[in-house]
């Protein structure tokens, strides 16, 4: 088949969930039989492998439909909708031409309506009633109700009937006559009759059409038409949402809306959300998309009022005085609040940008401003509504919060900080929504996974360095205040206020290594958090267990030196003894800890662990970790054992099996050798350093003497210290010829070092000779000291 890019089409066919699946794109033809009797196919073949796409064949007896002039639509059976949407115009007219030549009908009328027999299929004709005949609805009257609910309940598939349903509704206003029976109906207490009209009206609903709807919705029949929703006929009484919508709904103007547009968006959306939300049967599992056309129309106007609002800037500006301004009433304060709110909660409809575009118009204006008066007043509510208002912003768009932040920043005074008084917020709720709410908020603020670098700036440097060092004191400051004595502060509105801002700091430690280690130290955190232990109140123990295997798990050497330093293990300890054999939690977290310090080997918590706390573990056999533990220890000191016979690492640095002995000289200490004169300026060791390093030439010496080194006598010693009583001022001149023998004797050393690493059999001797020198290396220290 030849093909031809103007009959270039996309293959759809409706799913379950009345939804258009693309199933394809390629080229159609339409191929004619010569056999009788004769035949009509549509052949669908893809561009992409040349595969049969579809191949259907025109039927008498089946609807087809042309719609929007690219589009034929059809039913292949009574469960299967197709539709071919054409590239270009003329080819989709040049197919549909085809069709109607072979089965006789106009082609400039869209719809083919012929329901004669199929000669390929039987069909009963007592099966082809009115439910099939969409344009031919009966009168709408109070007789006629059950034939009018069987046309609508049985049109929601396939597509073709839902639409001349629909088409057919509109053109005859069929549901101002349906609302004046229903009234008739009401007044004569006639339950069938609303029964029918209840199944109607729900199916119209489910037709999933805007102009539908927007009748429905209109002011003068949106009541009628939730009068026929409350008989549901599964309920032995009506349901009364009229009367709570004439009764508790009212409406609130804020502010003077002269915008008509907006007006009407906002009554349409508040219907439109309670009969969705209320009114309407709650779907099942398999009706979940039966309502979206009522869904689109809510989210296109939540878009629709955020724009409006958005490009009126006199609008937000009343709005923002009003909350401002400490003469306006704290009702009326509390409605633009509400207010404000529930245009946020709007915004979430929108797209990324749109959202952004819109929380940067609200900053522009000065909201954090108004947060912050609404913060400094008494009422809860107001308090509450502006913590909302500022979590909207802070959610979808971080970045310029943390900007206007920085710039508004006042380091004179830390309490008059924007985010501060957000968390002294927090501190004052202590166990209410304004702290949970803001806690979330700082995790956003705090969170180095949004922080974007920008040129010349770096947002994650700036902000953590300003948030450390003026806001960071402040919130720790309740648990430094619950913990400055060995009594705890300890009630339940402590405890929660405690689990949020232990929560807070251990995810600073997990996500902000350098900043949050300093201030660990610089304020010994932890041994403060740990005294939480002791705590009657179990949310709190398990955030201060939670706060120490954080710290624990960044397998840092500064963290590990400050927790042996500070003995901070023991309060955990403690705690786990206390606990007994309760199999609870706090069990739990504290064996996974030990677990994970045996899994990673972390050699200085092991060893602090075991020489510390063996003798209250080593009855804890229930579980394998501890005995682990000891394993890993007693590794760790044959390793240190087998050191003695490892010869020094000077002697052969080529190969890596042997480790360093602890009696050499220190790198550091090596290097001086090789340093100017001017370096010996620098030097005012302590007697016990300069003892330390005269023991140290000493055992080098002696191994590099019965070893393959052999340097010049003393040269070791050379430049350590001038003993003035032992030998008088030494000349500068005599040091540097020292220097300089120490220096000749290095190609010397280079070449013993390899003859050391190419015969391992002659190490091990050596090693033997070294190990047999301890003794008299022992007594020229006794002689030395």
């Amino acid at each position: 088949m030849a093909t031809d890019s103007r009959r270039r089409v996309k293959l759809y066919v409706l799913n379950r969930d009345s939804q258009w699946d693309d199933c394809g794109t390629g080229h159609v033809s339409p191929l004619l039989t010569d056999q009788e009797p004769r035949s009509l196919h549509l052949h669908v073949r893809s561009e992409a492998d040349d595969s049969t796409l579809l191949e259907s064949e025109i039927r008498r007896g089946v609807n087809y439909q042309k719609q929007q002039n690219t589009l034929i639509v059809w039913a292949e059976n009574r469960t299967t909708d197709l539709a071919l949407s054409f590239q270009e115009r003329e080819s989709c007219d040049e197919i549909w031409n085809e069709i109607c030549r072979f089965l006789g009908r106009d082609p400039f009328i869209d719809e083919v309506d012929d329901l004669s027999v199929s000669p390929r299929r039987s069909i009963d004709e007592d099966s082809i009633g009115p439910s099939i005949s969409p344009l031919e609805l009966p009168p709408c009257e109070l007789g006629k109700l059950k034939e009018i609910c069987n046309i609508v309940t049985t049109s929601l598939h396939p597509l073709i009937r839902r639409e001349k349903l629909t088409l057919a509704i509109e053109n005859e206003q069929y549901i101002p006559k349906l609302l004046d029976i229903f009234r008739i109906c009401e007044d004569l207490e006639d339950r069938n009759g609303l029964h029918y009209l209840y199944e109607i009206f729900k199916h119209l609903f489910l037709l999933n059409h805007h102009s539908l709807l927007e009748i429905m919705l209109d002011d003068n029949l949106v009541e009628g038409t939730i009068g026929c929703l409350e008989h549901d006929p599964r309920l032995t009484k009506p349901r009364r949402h009229r009367e709570f919508l004439r009764s508790k709904v009212k409406f609130k103007e804020v502010i003077p809306i002269d915008n008509s547009q907006l007006l009407f968006k906002i009554h349409q959306t508040y219907r439109a959300q309670f009969i969705q939300d209320v009114v309407l049967p709650t779907p099942s599992v398999f009706e979940d998309n039966t309502a979206s056309a009522l869904s689109s129309l809510i989210y296109l106007n939540k878009i629709e009022i955020v724009n409006i609002v958005q490009s009126d800037e006199k609008f937000i500006k009343t709005l923002f005085d009003m909350l401002a301004d400490e003469n306006t009433p704290d009702e009326k304060r509390l409605d633009c609040a509400r207010y404000l709110k529930e245009l946020c909660s709007f915004s979430q409809s929108l797209q990324i940008d749109g959202r952004v575009t819109f929380f940067k118009t609200l900053l522009d204006a000065d909201l954090l401003h108004v947060i912050e008066v609404l913060w400094r007043n008494d009422s809860e509510q107001l308090r509450m509504n502006a913590t909302e208002i500022f979590c909207s912003v802070v959610d979808s768009n971080p970045s310029s919060v943390r900007q206007i932040l920085l710039q508004n920043g006042n380091p004179t005074n830390d309490n008059a900080i924007f985010l501060n008084i957000g968390i002294q917020q927090l501190i004052l709720d202590g166990d209410g929504g304004i702290a949970t709410q803001f806690s979330s908020i700082l995790r956003t603020l705090l969170d180095p996974e949004n922080m974007i670098t920008r040129p010349n700036r770096v947002e994650k440097s700036e902000f953590l360095t300003f948030f450390y060092k003026h806001c960071m004191h402040i919130l720790v400051a309740p648990l430094l205040a619950a913990t400055s004595s060995n009594k705890l502060n300890d009630d339940s509105k402590s405890a929660v206020l405690l689990g949020l801002i232990l929560d807070l700091i251990s995810f600073c430690v997990e996500h902000h290594t350098y900043h949050m280690k300093n201030y660990l130290f610089r304020k010994d955190l932890l041994s403060r958090v740990l005294l939480l232990l002791k705590s009657r109140y179990f949310s709190v123990v398990l955030a201060a267990q939670r706060f120490c295997r954080q710290i624990i798990g960044l397998k840092d050497d500064f963290c590990n030196r400050y927790i042996v330093k500070g003995n901070l293990l023991e309060p955990v300890i403690k705690a786990f003894k206390d606990n007994g054999n309760r199999y609870n939690i706090f069990n739990s977290a504290v064996l996974e800890m030990f677990e994970f310090i045996r899994k990673e080997n972390i050699k200085m918590l092991c060893t602090y662990i075991i020489e510390k706390f063996w003798d209250d573990l080593k009855d804890i056999t229930y579980v394998g970790t501890f005995t682990g533990l000891r394993q890993r220890f007693d590794q760790q000191l044959d390793w240190k054992n087998n050191d003695a016979f490892i010869p020094n690492e000077n002697i052969c640095t080529s190969n890596n099996r042997f480790r360093k002995d602890p009696r050499q000289l220190d790198d550091d200490e090596e290097n001086w050798f090789n340093n100017d004169d001017n370096d010996d300026d620098n030097l005012e060791d302590s007697p016990s350093q300069l003892l330390d390093s005269d023991l140290q030439e000493v055992e080098t010496e002696k191994v590099i003497g019965n070893s393959v080194l052999h340097s010049a006598d003393n040269t070791s010693k050379v430049g350590l210290v001038d003993y003035g009583s032992d030998s008088g001022s030494s000349s500068e001149d005599e040091m540097d010829s020292k220097r300089i023998k120490c220096s000749s004797s290095e190609d010397e050393m280079d070449s013993k070092r390899i003859k050391c690493s190419s015969s391992e059999d002659e190490m091990d001797s050596k090693r033997i000779k070294c190990s047999s020198s301890e003794d008299e290396m022992d007594r020229k220290r006794i002689k030395l000291s």
